[in-house]
């Protein structure tokens, strides 16, 4: 453990420290040699896709394709540490639950299948065989197929998703509740009606075109490091790039690249954004819209600043847009921004000064209140000037996990379109269930309320990734059994309905050897590019089953001989459900040809062919009014004796959504520690508190439940005054489970009004 200490980090993103990094992750698992021979085999055309973000290949150019946390997710799945059943002998599940995330995961590799035993309040082993006769007696008995609930992991491949969803709507139910639910559905939601796609339009050659790149709520330092090698490129090349975030964030700042043997010699770095604005938490809708009220004036002033050509023959709605631009106040505009008007309208010039625009985002717009209208504003302000469906411009979502988007082509989504469930009935002969499915709050709401029975998992840590975690805990020990597919113990795994399985499955690094030979599984990256992966390593234990078959073998034990699927012989090779997948979805045509190319294939993307598939038929403006009704609005009017402040619950860089590979947030200045907050130096001081002191956070909400997180650290930090930020899991009780983006139902993270109090010891020292 390092020493806790908060201490400025003068470095770049990238460079020496990144190098560091990479060393440690890779002796802290024992695999100095093993890890650096499996790195070397990382997202390349005959390797395996990084388990880590969904970030694109660039044509695997370099015999380097991974980044420092990259490392460390291969790192840990590579371990030689081993969770096996002595482990679970020598401690109670309720010896487990007393440890903390990062300790849990630190075990290593699960090895073998293990059930809770309530009597010894241990996990013991069991078959396979046996586990699946469990789970398939629990599905069958349910009266009602939508009692039972099947979540799905971002790292789940192609292959096992779709053998997920058909077996899940054979049995009879839409519950499909999944990552997607809690980052990007968003993204989807606003889109599809928008121009009719729900993912992003540009490719990566995009990025090489481009003039300008505008960044809003997004720290690819951290989330999705090889990012940074483009908008690297992309500023040397002389192309604007204007990032919005609340933090000032390393790898927006500057990057050392480590490829470059000049950038490392020298300790030289490349700047990054070329305009940084630190708005407040939740004003880039305020922003955006104050940046297209500027191109219409400026259109107004000079002419030839809109693209009426493109307006006229692709689009609707325009007129409505100009009237709600001319009616708003840039008094609001910079009030619920953050911004002056000259700031917004410096970064309205970038927009207008740029022939190619693309625009990406993260999870600092998606976890909001009023996310589908910011993402449709940023829509909007991509089509003033043409730019979706040419080169080098368009809407970048970007993803977090691996597949995640792969996982909602396949079909795992809670509202299935009827053109998928109709394909479905007619490629294998039964009737799929029409009622939408629930969503992951959806999901919580129904096991806390004794509905939900069965909660299988397939992959993932719900326990610790969603939100108000004590609410979520009672709905999953309320549940007559819980099943989660993993490679590593995490907090789901304690916290248990009234039986419990963990079933170990293989890691995306690891040869998975079935009858057919060595199979390579596929993913979807976050620019709809499909290619496949296969692992070098030997298994973590014989004992451990691939996900594909883990499902297949489930389906042919719950479903038996009603089912048509010979469910046991897809599995013996891959390319067979890859041959199902081409029947159900046209996209995939000839998918094992296709697929067999370096690099695999892109997936057609109507938008950008300037082909809009919604039910207007063009690419749709939407108005939408400056949110002036935010939780942070309603808690300041009802709360007048404290200040509210605005809470970002974000990942530190030492961490993947919720597993921890260490206590060190380097970029942030912050080591050896995980429960701080991070606050303006005035705000401490207009609180009466000292920049190191401890606090309590407490959530104010509308319900009369209290929500509070103890025992924090003030850190002053370079963000807006009224915003705090602070790491999840440990600020996921604060988040109230009502507390979803409206059209979207994806928890507001990143937007919790929230009041600090000093802790118990430290409020009576003081007096």
């Amino acid at each position: 453990m390092n020493e806790e200490k908060i201490e400025f980090y003068k470095g770049p993103a990238g460079g020496w420290g990144a190098l560091n990094s990479v060393k440690n992750a890779l002796l802290a698992q024992n695999i100095p040699l093993k890890g650096a021979k499996t790195l070397l085999s990382a997202n390349q055309p005959d390797g395996f896709d990084c388990p880590g973000c969904a970030w694109p290949d660039r044509n695997h150019a370099s015999t380097f394709e991974f980044c420092e946390n990259g490392v460390k997710a291969v790192a840990a799945e590579a371990t030689a540490r081993r969770a096996g059943p002595e482990l679970f002998a020598q401690h109670s599940v309720s010896e487990l639950a007393q440890q903390s995330d990062f300790w849990l995961e630190d075990q290593g590799r699960l090895t073998h299948p293990m059930v809770f035993d309530a009597a010894s309040d241990h996990y013991r082993p069991i078959s396979w065989d046996d586990a699946f006769a469990l789970i398939a007696k629990h599905l069958n008995a349910l009266p009602d197929p939508n009692q039972a609930i099947f979540y799905t992991s971002g790292r789940t491949s192609n292959e096992a998703a779709f053998l997920y969803q058909l077996f899940v709507r054979e049995f009879g139910t839409n519950n499909f509740p999944d990552c997607s639910n809690m980052c990007h559905e968003p993204s989807g939601s606003a889109m599809r009606p928008q121009i009719g796609v729900a993912k992003g339009t540009v490719e990566l050659v995009d990025f090489e075109k481009a003039d300008a790149i505008f960044i809003f709520g997004q720290n690819p330092g951290t989330n999705h490091p090889r990012m940074l090698g483009e908008l690297r490129e992309a500023h040397k090349r002389g192309a604007r790039i204007v990032s919005f975030n609340p933090l000032r964030e390393r790898g927006l700042e500057r990057f050392a690249d480590p490829q470059d043997k000049l950038e490392m010699a020298t300790f030289g770095s490349t700047p990054i954004s070329t305009h940084y604005f630190q708005l407040r938490v939740g004003g880039d809708l305020a922003v955006i819209k104050g940046m297209m009220k500027h191109v219409l004036e400026m259109h107004v002033e000079r002419g030839n600043v809109l693209d009426h050509d493109f307006i006229a023959e692709h689009t609707s709605g325009f007129a409505a847009l100009v009237h709600d631009l001319e009616m708003e106040s840039w008094a609001v505009l910079e009030q619920e921004s953050g911004l002056s008007q000259a700031q917004i309208r410096s970064a309205g010039d970038v927009y207008i000064g740029a022939k190619s625009v693309i625009a990406c985002w993260g999870m600092g717009i998606t976890q909001h209140a009023h996310s589908v209208a910011t993402i449709q504003m940023i829509v909007n302000l991509l089509l003033l000037r043409g730019n979706i469906g040419r080169p080098g411009a368009g809407p970048c979502p970007v993803r977090g996990h691996s597949n995640v988007q792969g996982d909602r082509t396949m079909g795992i989504w809670e509202k299935p379109p009827a053109a998928l469930l109709d394909k479905l009935r007619e490629v294998y002969g039964f009737e799929p269930p029409r009622q939408s499915g629930v969503d992951v709050v959806g999901a919580i709401e129904q096991m806390r309320d004794g509905h939900g029975k069965v909660f299988f998992a397939l992959g993932g840590n719900f326990a610790a990734a969603t939100p108000d975690t004590y609410e979520t805990w009672k709905a999953l020990q309320r549940c007559d059994l819980t099943v989660h597919v993993t490679t590593k113990l995490n907090r789901s795994h304690v916290v248990h309905g009234r039986e419990a399985l963990i079933l170990p499955c293989l890691g995306r690094t690891e040869i998975d050897m079935q009858a057919g030979g060595a199979q390579g599984v596929t993913v979807e990256d976050s620019m709809s590019m499909v290619h496949i992966s296969k692992g070098i390593n030997p298994p973590a234990s014989e004992h451990l089953l691939s996900e594909p078959a883990i499902v297949a073998r489930l389906a042919h034990a719950t479903l038996a001989a009603k089912s048509r699927v010979n469910w046991l012989e897809l599995v013996k090779d891959y390319a067979l459900i890859r041959s199902e997948i081409e029947k159900v979805f046209p996209d995939f045509f000839r998918f094992n040809e296709r697929v067999a190319k370096p690099g695999g294939f892109r997936l057609r993307n109507t938008a950008s062919e300037r082909v809009w598939a919604n039910p207007q038929g063009k690419a749709t403006f939407v108005a939408h009014p400056v949110p002036r009704d935010t939780p942070s609005h309603k808690a300041r009017e009802r709360v007048r004796d404290k200040l509210v402040f605005t809470l970002l619950t974000t990942r530190s860089h030492d961490q993947y959504n919720t597993t921890i590979y260490g206590m060190d947030d380097r970029y942030r200045g912050v080591f050896g520690q995980r429960r701080v907050v991070f606050i303006h130096a005035e705000d401490i001081r207009a609180l009466g508190f000292k920049d190191g002191d401890w606090v309590d956070i407490r959530t104010v909400w509308d319900d009369g439940q209290e929500r509070r997180a103890d025992g924090f650290k003030l850190v002053a930090y370079d963000i807006p005054r009224g915003n705090l930020a602070a790491y999840y899991p440990e600020t996921n009780p604060l988040v109230p489970l009502s507390a979803v983006a409206a059209n979207a139902g994806t928890p507001t993270s990143k937007s919790i009004p929230v009041v600090l109090e000093l802790t118990l010891v430290q409020a009576a020292a003081a007096q």
